[in-house]
């Protein structure tokens, strides 16, 4: 994995990152969490909610742009320093997602950077968008 610095990285860059949900994430995700909320792991009690059936947590789509933050872009060395999250539409297991990111903004003098994360669907359908904010190392550091 490549490190950025804030002499590195500009305006305009993006990556991804792509994964289909599977049943065993939502379970191993509401066992590291401790969210056992039944509309993600019980398919009776899911049925007479409003999806009809079980939906992914909404944190384990957001830990997907996590994934393209911490490993592609910005990627290692970078530190979360803020993130605002609107969730869109359910997700359901099976359903193939793509996060990507892109940087908004980098304001050298402080070492951060701000970028627009977004996730869709295998239809294209976004599911999640939201707002980032890093801290870069700069050069030399890491």
């Amino acid at each position: 994995m490549e490190e950025n610095t804030i002499a590195t990285i500009s305006p305009g860059q993006s990556a991804s990152f792509s994964k289909t949900v599977s049943e065993a994430d939502v379970y191993m995700f509401a066992g590291v969490s401790g969210d056992f909320n039944p509309v993600h792991v019980n398919e009776e009690y899911a049925a007479k909610g409003m999806f009809k059936k079980r939906i992914a947590h909404g944190m384990l789509t957001a830990s997907f742009v996590s994934t393209v933050l911490g490993t592609k872009l910005p990627g290692p060395g970078a530190i979360y320093a803020k993130q605002e999250l609107k969730f869109l539409a359910p997700v359901f297991i099976g359903d193939t997602l793509t996060a990507t990111c892109a940087v908004q903004q980098v304001i050298a003098e402080k070492n951060r950077v701000i970028m627009d994360c977004q996730v869709t669907n295998q239809h294209g359908a976004k599911v999640l968008s939201g707002e980032a904010a890093l801290i870069l190392p700069a050069a030399g550091e890491g």
